[in-house]
């Protein structure tokens, strides 16, 4: 059960103080407290760029495109990261901006394409580093971030 709001507990405190009344040469009042509020950040990847992404206007038939890898980053900053699209043991990251990153996967991430996106906790720099940082799938399991590789498209 939810506890009630702080606003509520002060309006009762308040009621409470004003029925009662104070014996003479005693002052009444409200006491307040101070609460804290800590909380982390954790950037939700969404899977899908069609929400995001407005469609160009074609003429021909679209040819899908190939993408070569090319030496990619060791890390990326956490506020560039605009979408991916998820296909087996690596994620492909859209950056704001339009450039795309291969993030390679260590290990088995099975749950990683069965709901729509996926969990990154950037560190205190706010990057996401290969070899430091891992992808969290919205399952629970956790996959660490083997490499990272620059995408382009061939030629």
């Amino acid at each position: 059960m939810p506890s009630p709001p702080l606003a509520a507990l002060a309006l009762i405190a308040s009621v409470a103080a004003v029925s009662t009344p104070a014996p003479a040469g005693q002052a009444t009042g409200i006491e307040l407290a101070q609460v804290t509020i800590r909380g982390r950040i954790i950037i939700r990847v969404p899977s899908t760029l069609r929400d995001r992404v407005a469609p160009a206007p074609q003429l021909t038939p679209a040819r899908p495109i190939k993408w070569a890898e090319k030496k990619g980053p060791k890390c990326i900053a956490a506020d560039q990261l605009g979408g991916a699209i998820v296909a087996g043991d690596y994620v492909d990251l859209v950056l704001r901006g339009g450039d795309r990153v291969r993030a390679e996967l260590d290990g088995d991430c099975s749950g990683l394409g069965y709901y729509g996106g996926f969990y990154v906790k950037p560190s205190a720099d706010g990057q996401v580093c290969a070899g430091r940082d891992s992808i969290r799938t919205r399952s629970g399991d956790q996959c660490t971030i083997k490499k990272f590789k620059k995408l382009v498209v061939k030629k």
